[in-house]
């Protein structure tokens, strides 16, 4: 932490000197009296990010960061709703799209406009008020075992369907988890007011279900053992088979199915009531830098929302994003949620 040291004295004194807000949490009266403050980011539980990366943050800002976990992205807003009035962090990584629109209406952020947003696709910027800035994103889509398929390679939902496929696809329950969740809603996007019938189908057609994605795709699907070809899962998977590969292997043994495609942007936001909102602005302007941008494939394996981060050469070569994936607004799936997942369980559990 020496470094860090150095820097936060460096910064102060030029606080002094200057009395400019700069460093050590840009504007935040508490700086002079206390020095480098310390901001707490809350994120859901699979956040993960290279050892050293927030310290590189701290060394050159001057301001500490404080990682909690808060389960999975539903629980990690539903706790920020219930702590609004006192909020126990200052900036939240990890609410997407599917649960964006509950904590706009909580009134859960403050606006910021990072000036890297410049280089973010206007596509990903679902607030236009800026409360939320997107870090990240993609497409939760339907994975199969090229090895192992009953017949052709599936190239559109309606295969899935087909007799040939019978008894060979895995998905999971959109009540208990998110690319579970991610698959109803790309079936809603693509059939409109006959996604019930196209679930009947599956139900007719041996579709199995679990309560999330490592019971499916490690113990279902193929590549856990199981004995299903076809599986929900992420357009990142195949470039996680080759990187994870023991022994090594040159090509990816599994494909995705574009036309099951639903986008998926994570964001984050600064927390209404923030102490630091000085501070919490660089840590968001962080989040968009390519330092931390390029930590992002190996490590969560979604794709940097910043156009300039470089991809990993896996990612490059074995990967790929859908060209026209399912898409539906924030507003819609909040409004309808629970009728959509009451129905769900209906035709598929009942």
């Amino acid at each position: 932490m020496n470094r860090s040291t150095t820097t936060c004295r460096a910064v102060l004194v030029a606080l002094v000197l200057s009395l400019l807000a700069v460093g050590c949490g840009g504007s935040d009266a508490d700086v002079a009296d206390e020095g480098c403050p310390t901001i707490t980011l809350v994120t859901y539980d699979s956040f993960v990010v290279s050892e050293g990366l927030l310290e590189s943050f701290t060394a050159d800002s001057c301001i500490e960061v404080e990682q909690v976990s808060s389960g999975d992205a539903g629980q990690l807003v539903s706790s920020a709703i219930l702590t609004k009035d006192n909020p126990t962090a200052d900036v939240m990584f990890g609410i997407d799209n599917t649960f964006l629109q509950r904590g706009l209406d909580a009134d859960l952020f403050v606006p910021y406009e990072s000036p890297l947003l410049a280089n973010v696709d206007a596509a990903l910027q679902l607030d236009p008020e800026y409360r939320v800035t997107p870090i990240d994103y993609g497409d939760v889509c339907v994975n199969y075992w090229l090895s192992e398929l009953s017949g052709e390679a599936p190239a559109t939902l309606d295969d899935l369907i087909d007799p040939a496929h019978a008894d060979q696809f895995v998905t999971m329950n959109p009540e208990t988890s998110s690319p579970g969740f991610a698959f109803l809603l790309a079936t809603i996007a693509r059939y409109g007011d006959g996604w019930e019938d196209y679930w009947q189908s599956l139900v007719d057609n041996g579709v199995s279900i679990t309560a999330g994605w490592s019971d499916a795709y490690y113990g279902e699907f193929i590549a856990g053992g199981g004995s299903r070809s076809i599986v929900t899962s992420y357009a990142s998977s195949p470039p996680a088979e080759v990187i994870f590969a023991d022994p090594p292997i040159d090509t990816a043994p599994s494909a995705v199915l574009y036309d099951s495609c639903f986008r998926q942007v994570e964001f984050a936001g600064i927390l209404a009531g923030t102490e630091a909102p000085g501070a919490a602005q660089q840590l968001i302007d962080f989040m968009l830098s390519s330092d931390f941008q390029e930590d992002i494939p190996l490590n969560m394996f979604v794709y940097p929302a910043n156009r300039d981060a470089a991809l990993p050469e896996a990612f490059v070569e074995f990967g790929q994003l859908a060209d026209n994936p399912a898409t539906l607004t924030p507003q819609e799936i909040e409004t309808n949620r629970e009728a959509w997942t009451e129905r769900w369980v209906e035709i598929v559990l009942g």
